[in-house]
């Protein structure tokens, strides 16, 4: 038997992509995977494949592995259910019943948690947030999602949807939303409100853009985020549109919950300075005296795997944050 033998498999279910990793105590990767959630007409055809990909990545590894359980971040996915409900970015309507449905062709303890609470859970444990007892974890990817950490403890409300700044309202009469309202946070700061952004810049002004030819033939977050690297002015304007809205909302966010710091992952997070310098600037402009300057935006240093590890934590933790 191999010394520090537990392992834990984490499932980070997004809206575009499943991503699938098999963690030790310490956080290392010891196999990882991937494919298209949309992919699969039927929630059970996926749930199907997901637990091939399970057993497949188990005896990648060999003998000598105790399993500890399955830990699942996915979106609108409530903790004391197992099931993901309503989720606006998700190929299913509906209420989801992933922890029951995979329980039936797995054996393994499997705990289930919001994406974005996930994510919190694992930058307590394994990243920045490292001996924080309050911070925010902001995921921005399809959509925009939030885990929040108050006195050590994950917020997750009384029916488990509690923290979800991706669907605040900036503007009542604004871009319609998954979720069946107007004018949610998500549809301006994600990787598809900012190209929303980029459109409608280049609908109201004649100026030139390099993105000028690709919106009608699969413009993407990275092409702005390249673009705006390389001075396009759309793509900057767009970036600063995108950190303006943020900003403001976390100075909302900074003084209901006062955190130390606030962390971005998910793959609008890769933009970087693009994007915090502008969301900085917005933020403290928008604070209360008593904030400024206290507060930190911060990259995740989990990048891209921050998701995964947060559901492999839920498993070693069974979410209870509170006890770390």
């Amino acid at each position: 038997m191999k010394k520090n033998n537990k392992i834990a498999v984490g499932i980070d279910i997004g809206g575009t992509n499943t991503m699938l990793g098999i963690v030790d105590l310490s956080g290392s990767f010891l196999y990882e995977n991937s494919f298209m959630t949309a992919g699969f007409g039927h929630l059970d055809d996926y749930i199907d494949c997901l637990g091939k990909l399970v057993e497949e990545g188990i005896k990648a590894l060999g003998k000598g592995y105790e399993i500890e359980g399955i830990g699942i971040g996915a979106p609108n996915g409530n903790i004391y259910k197992g099931t993901v409900e309503f989720a606006p970015n998700m190929p299913w309507e509906g209420v989801l019943p992933i922890v029951k449905k995979l329980g039936k062709i797995r054996k393994e303890k499997i705990v289930l948690a919001n994406d974005a609470d996930a994510a919190a859970i694992g930058e307590m444990i394994y990243g920045g947030a490292k001996g924080m007892r309050d911070f925010v974890v902001t995921t921005l990817g399809t959509g925009l999602g939030s885990g929040f950490v108050a006195n050590g403890t994950l917020i997750t409300g009384h029916d488990g949807f509690a923290g979800e700044l991706g669907h605040v309202i900036v503007d009542p009469f604004g871009r319609v939303c998954g979720c069946g309202r107007n004018g949610c946070l998500e549809r301006y700061v994600s990787a598809n409100g900012l190209k929303s952004t980029v459109c409608e810049l280049l609908s109201e002004t004649k100026a030139k853009s390099a993105l000028s030819s690709v919106v009608n033939d699969g413009l993407t977050a990275p092409m702005i985020t390249e673009a705006a690297r390389k001075g396009d002015k759309i793509a900057l304007k767009a970036f600063e549109y995108t950190g303006e809205i943020f900003g403001r909302k976390l100075a909302d966010v900074v003084a209901i919950t006062g955190p130390e710091a606030i962390f971005i992952t998910g793959g609008l997070a890769g933009a970087g300075d693009l994007l915090l310098i502008p969301t900085i600037k917005h933020m403290e402009n928008n604070l209360m005296n008593v904030f400024k300057n206290k507060v930190k935006i911060l990259l995740s240093s989990l990048g891209g795997n921050a998701g995964v590890l947060g559901a492999a934590a839920l498993v070693w933790k069974n979410a209870q944050v509170g006890d770390h």
